[in-house]
């Protein structure tokens, strides 16, 4: 399907390719991080994150993660923190609220929360699919972001 042009990638520092924040990975430790600037199919964080080998955790809220994708879908694995607390988060795209693009877990504002550890659809886009750049940011600290997917 040649609207996908996006690979899965993953979190973890054990499979993570393509990440552009600034210094690289700090692997098992509290780290602040800034996103850079990714271009298509790179991704960064932004703010307090712990980057393990199978996921980051988020340890402060108001971080986010940005990723500029070119595919119809995009999924993102993500979990709640050890306390099963939901996490509160707001989906942009090209900075702006998602509206008919949004995915069947936000709102047409970009509003989500995370329940549970399972697939989040974010993003469905239809008509032309080009490269756009996504954010989501967690208002809420403790998730858990294992791998993103896409379709």
């Amino acid at each position: 399907m040649k609207d996908v042009q996006s690979p899965e990638t993953y979190i973890g520092y054990d499979r993570a390719e393509n990440f552009v924040s600034p210094g690289g990975s700090v692997h098992d430790f509290s780290h602040v991080y800034l996103t850079g600037m990714p271009r298509l199919n790179e991704w960064g964080l932004a703010g307090k994150w712990t980057i393990g080998g199978e996921h980051a955790v988020l340890d402060q809220k108001d971080g986010s993660i940005v990723y500029r994708f070119h595919a119809r879908d995009l999924h993102l694995v993500l979990g709640p923190g050890p306390d099963g607390k939901p996490v509160r988060f707001r989906v942009t795209i090209d900075g702006a609220p998602p509206g008919t693009s949004r995915g069947t877990d936000v709102d047409a504002d970009g509003q989500g929360v995370v329940t549970g550890q399972r697939l989040y659809q974010l993003v469905r886009q239809s008509g032309v699919i080009t490269d756009h750049t996504f954010e989501i940011r967690f208002l809420d600290p403790g998730v858990q972001a294992y791998a993103f997917t896409f379709g």
